[in-house]
């Protein structure tokens, strides 16, 4: 009973909320929908309302175009008012054009106060109205002009149009309401105009005008004409000028108008008028002044960020190449604020390419997003900043430099004065005597001398001007090249910049900066920025210089002053590393190291070539090779570090030592030497004499690289097929090693060719010919290789610009193809360095970027660059056809060829081992000492067979007649003949492999069996056979022998070994 009430009044309770619940939500429904029909009814009213609004507005501006310029300007107005009421960019932009163009046209009525669209701002009533008006429309002209593109015809009107609003109510000076009666009203009006201007500037107008500016002008033609850029420079300036150059306005007009890529380029083109007026107001120097204060300057780099700012830092070059006296005057601030910027671009500019950088094409690797719709200014933008590094502007920054005198003229008054007399004014006479004082006048050399203070303000101005140069080569890298070009083309910057450098300091040189290095002062930074500009240029200038300029003319140096300063950087280079400095060397220290390295090496390297230094100039006398030795053994970096970089300021034989230690601890490590407890491996090989080369070939070149370097004996096969008396113990090879290379080094072969002139060898460009060419070169280098590992010199001379190569030169970035082209081709060198100086118009040679070749009877053109045959020589691009071609001729044509024969010489000798060689030195290692034969050496090392010994009176003989009756030129060939070389050993005959030999012979080759106990007993008490006469001396050059007959006199000795070595005899195996 009770449970069944319980669940009816739950379902009572139930059914009424669920009643309750219907009648809320039927009054939200109709809550709801009262609430959507006014929304409808409102957004129709609005339509309706808006349609009725443009109607009116179109019926307005469509009556007849005569009617249209005399309607008041209170109905404009309110017509304007109504359409701004119901304003849509894309639906009322053509309405909003004719509005635009009726108030401009109202503006152009003669004596029609009514019209004038301005009179309204004197009406009690509508001033404020009318202000905010024209505010607004000014505004949208600004909304529209940020999307229009000037490049397109039609919004290229359109651009003309709203720029033409906002010129004409941001200034009064083209109001008419203001003429005659009306001037009284003009102050009032200009206050109006600045607030108008002012409200723009608040809402974003300077962002607006980069807009527009950079659509027009970041482009390689600009799109904007020139009355646009006109109007939109005096609209950027009104701002600026009206608030009396703020600070304020100055920041916005750089951050957002002088960051527009090349904007002064354009003006200067397109309207020059407009720069007159930037120097009537001296904004440049406003700029310069308000970016010194560094606050303000790195504001200003941040929010403009890498590429912009580069952009701001081209226009303030190229205005200041136009405004020389703000230049001079203020030349410490516009440095500073360059170095600034250009160091702020440097914190983005990245070395190599990552997921994080982006390519720049003046920064390079860049660490911030391009903006790529930049990069068809750069080419403008590059053109501004060459100003920087113009002769113009140079002129300006080192003046205090290049002001100096480097010539003496002292010397011409103390010259003995002479009686003028009849013979005395003769023209020749006089010709001679201005001859003599020319000569004398010449300028001084220039060597470190001294008493400067550095913190004096002319030596601080300078450094700061360096600085700025070593940071624009730094930030700048993708045109690196240009700036060093510019900062070199004055002849006597260089020159006297060494001058200034040698006056600094008490000591001047070397002193000061090894100081600098040791102190980590602002100063010493600087000085060392002056030292690094120095280098890096000095560098450049003679790496561009051919050889007639160096030595003969001697443009900007004289040699006695490259003396000099080769003789200061190899100590500061050698301190550097001695002291310690280099091992911890990071940043900048480590960049000055290389600078001041690159510039000491490219002098070395030059004159290794053709010299100009004293002997013995590279040396370091304070350097004891025992102590260097000692360190080696220690493995102590800077040891290591100075065999590194600066070898040459150890004695050459030195080295040599070195390398053989180097050499002979590898045979250790590789069980190659014979010791009490094991034998090194021996790989036998058999050779056919007829098929020498092809039998070495085929057997050696399957060897691995241990077993090449390791013992080789070699077992001849005569034309009979039966084996050749003789054991080989290093001999026979040594004779195997020696004609292969004879063979395959003949220019006959055609493997190798030989320069013209000289005749030194390089590989033949028509090799190709050969089956498997690349493989026989790389046969080749390994054979060679094998000679310099066991100190086996042979006669091979190899053209400079090859040992260059082989040396691995060619890979360096200041290694020039033309200066080592005379080592190929003297008469081609000629030729090309005649088209360098050729003064007139280079193309009336019709030559072009290509090479024509006679290739076994067919002409062949090779194209330098891609599409080379068809692109004309012309004066722009004569120095890099010289390039080119030396390029083509010394390394494209022969470039596989080469490959192949380093890499063979390679895997027997490790690149490390001979670069502590300059090119002549790595000949030397080859071929053997140039110098003469020393006899006494040759004396001491000489061992004796068959009953000769050293009081024996033919050996007595022998020596007096190559001593005193042979020429060097007949000792050389005396040497060549037993030893199949012509120049000693480089460290004496020690080192002669087998030694030197000398053995008493009875019969002739064919019958010699070897020594008997009768033949030596013989030939120690010289008792003859028979009278040995008719015989000739004979040599096995294999074992270094020389077979001496036992003579009876002297003159005999003499005569037969002279016709013996002029006729080569020799070369037979015992």
């Amino acid at each position: 009973m009770f449970s069944a009430s319980q669940s009816s009044k739950a379902q009572f309770l139930d059914k009424a909320r669920q009643a309750r619940e219907e009648r809320r939500e039927l009054k939200e429904r109709e809550r709801a929908a009262v609430q959507v029909q006014a929304l409808i009814r409102r957004f129709l009213c609005r339509c309706r309302l808006q349609r009725e609004i443009r109607r009116e507005v179109e019926d307005f501006f469509g009556t007849n175009e005569s009617g249209s310029s005399k309607r008041s300007a209170l109905s404009v107005f309110r017509i304007a008012r109504k359409l701004l009421f119901v304003f849509n960019h894309k639906e009322d932009k053509e309405r909003f054009e004719k509005l635009c163009r009726c108030i401009l046209n109202s503006m152009d009525v003669e004596n029609e106060p009514k019209v004038w669209y301005v009179s309204l701002a004197l009406s009690k009533d509508l001033t404020l109205l009318w202000i905010k008006q024209i505010k607004d429309i000014l505004w949208f002209c600004c909304e529209f002009l940020k999307q229009l593109k000037p490049d397109i015809l039609q919004d290229s009107r359109l651009v003309n149009l709203h720029l033409t609003m906002l010129v004409t109510f941001t200034d009064t000076s083209t109001w008419k309401i203001l003429r005659g009666k009306g001037e009284t009203l003009r102050p009032a009006m200009n206050h109006i105009c600045a607030n108008i201007m002012g409200h723009l500037n608040q809402k974003g107008f300077y962002s607006v005008l980069q807009i527009l500016l950079t659509n027009g002008l970041a482009r390689s033609r600009p799109s904007l004409s020139k009355g646009s850029l006109t109007a939109i420079f005096s609209l950027a300036l009104r701002p600026v000028v009206a608030a009396q150059f703020s600070d304020n306005l100055l920041r916005s007009f750089l951050i957002h108008i002088m960051s527009v890529p090349a904007i002064m380029t354009h003006l200067a083109t397109l309207t020059p008028e407009r720069l007159a007026v930037i120097e009537s107001h001296d904004l440049f120097r406003k700029f310069i002044l308000f970016l010194s204060r560094e606050a303000q300057c790195r504001d200003v780099c941040v929010c403009l960020e890498g590429s912009h700012t580069l952009c701001l830092l081209g226009n303030l070059v190229y205005l200041g190449s136009l405004n020389d006296k703000v230049l001079e005057e203020e030349t410490a601030y516009f440095v500073g604020v360059l170095i600034h910027m250009l160091s702020y671009c440097q914190k983005y500019v990245s070395q190599k390419k990552s997921n994080l950088t982006h390519w720049h094409p003046v920064l390079g690797w860049f660490s911030q997003t391009v903006d790529y719709g930049l990069n068809e200014s750069m080419p403008l933008l590059t053109k501004q900043l060459q100003h920087l590094w113009g002769v113009h502007m140079i002129r300006i920054l080192f003046s205090d430099v290049l002001s100096k005198k480097l010539l003496e003229n002292q010397e011409i008054a103390q010259l003995p004065t002479q009686p003028v007399s009849p013979q005395n004014s003769l023209p020749m006479k006089n010709l001679f005597k201005r001859a003599f004082q020319k000569s004398a006048s010449v300028r001084n050399i220039l060597k470190p001398v001294g008493g400067k203070r550095v913190d004096s303000a002319e030596v601080q101005k300078v450094c700061s001007i360096c600085v700025l140069y070593q940071t624009t080569l730094t930030t700048l890298t993708q045109i690196r090249l240009q700036i060093l070009t510019g900062l070199t083309y004055l002849d006597d910057l260089l020159p006297k910049l060494w001058a200034f450098i040698c006056e600094l300091g008490p000591q001047g040189g070397l002193k000061l900066f090894l100081e600098c290095l040791n102190n980590d002062t602002e100063e010493s930074k600087r000085l060392l920025a002056m030292l690094m500009l120095f280098c890096d240029c000095s560098r450049h200038l003679i790496t561009i210089l051919d050889d007639i300029e160096v030595y003969e003319e001697q443009i900007s140096f004289k040699l006695e002053e490259l003396v000099t300063i080769s003789s200061f950087l190899n100590s500061f280079v050698f301190k550097m590393i001695w002291d310690g400095i280099v091992e911890n060397a990071r940043g900048e220290t480590l960049e000055l190291f290389h600078s001041v390295h690159g510039w000491l090496m490219v002098l070395y390297e030059r004159d290794c070539r053709r010299r100009f230094a004293p002997e013995d100039h590279w040396l370091r006398k304070d350097l004891k090779p025992s102590v260097l030795f000692q360190e080696l053994d220690k493995d102590k970096k800077r040891a290591q570090l100075l065999l590194q970089y600066i070898p040459h300021v150890i004695p050459h034989k030195n080295r040599v030592l070195l390398f053989r230690n180097m050499v002979t601890k590898e045979k250790e490590k590789l069980g190659l030497v014979e010791t009490s407890s094991a034998s090194p491996h021996v790989t036998h090989i058999t050779i056919r004499r007829s098929r020498m080369l092809e039998d070495g070939y085929e057997q050696l070149r399957q060897l691995s690289q241990n077993a090449m370097k390791g013992v080789i004996r070699v077992k001849f096969v005569n034309d009979l097929g039966v084996d050749e008396a003789g054991i080989d113990q290093d001999g026979v090879f040594k004779e195997f090693l020696e004609e292969i290379i004879k063979k395959v080094f003949d220019p006959a072969l055609n493997l190798f060719k030989t320069t013209s002139g000289d005749e030194r060898l390089y590989p033949s460009p028509t090799s190709y010919i050969h089956e498997n060419y690349l493989q026989l070169f790389e046969f080749v280098g390994k054979m060679l290789g094998k000679a310099v590992y066991e100190g086996i010199v042979v006669d091979v001379p190899f053209a400079s610009f090859f040992l260059s190569q082989l040396l691995g030169h060619h890979h360096s970035v200041f290694y020039s193809s033309v200066d080592e082209l005379p080592s190929l081709d003297s008469e081609f060198y000629k030729n090309l360095t005649s088209i360098k100086r050729y003064d007139g118009d280079i193309s009336d040679l019709g030559l072009t970027l290509s090479y024509d070749e006679d290739v076994m009877g067919q002409l062949v053109c090779h194209e330098l660059v891609p599409g080379g045959k068809t692109i004309p020589v012309t004066n722009e691009n004569k120095i890099s056809y010289i390039h080119l071609m030396a390029h083509f001729r010394m390394h494209t044509q022969i470039k596989s060829q080469t490959a192949a024969l380093i890499s063979g010489f390679r895997s027997i000798i490790k690149p490390e081992w001979i670069r502590m060689f300059s090119a002549p030195e790595l000949q030397r290692l080859i071929s053997g000492d140039n110098a003469e034969i020393d006899l006494e050496d040759l004396k001491k090392h000489t061992v004796y067979y068959g009953g000769f010994h050293g009081s024996h009176r033919v050996i007595i003989w022998l020596w007096d007649i190559l001593a005193n009756d042979f020429s060097p030129e007949e000792r050389a060939m005396f040497l060549k003949f037993v030893t199949s070389c012509s120049r000693p050993p480089l460290l004496g005959f020690a080192y002669l492999k087998p030694p030197f030999s000398i053995r008493c012979v009875e019969v002739s080759d064919d019958q010699d069996t070897g020594d008997t106990l009768g033949s030596v007993l013989r030939g120690f008490f010289t008792i003859r056979k028979k009278e040995p006469g008719g015989r000739l001396p004979t040599s096995s050059t294999c074992f270094n022998l020389l077979k001496l007959p036992n003579y009876s006199k002297k003159s005999i000795l003499r005569e037969k070994l002279r016709y013996a070595i002029s006729m080569n005899t020799g070369f037979e195996l015992s």
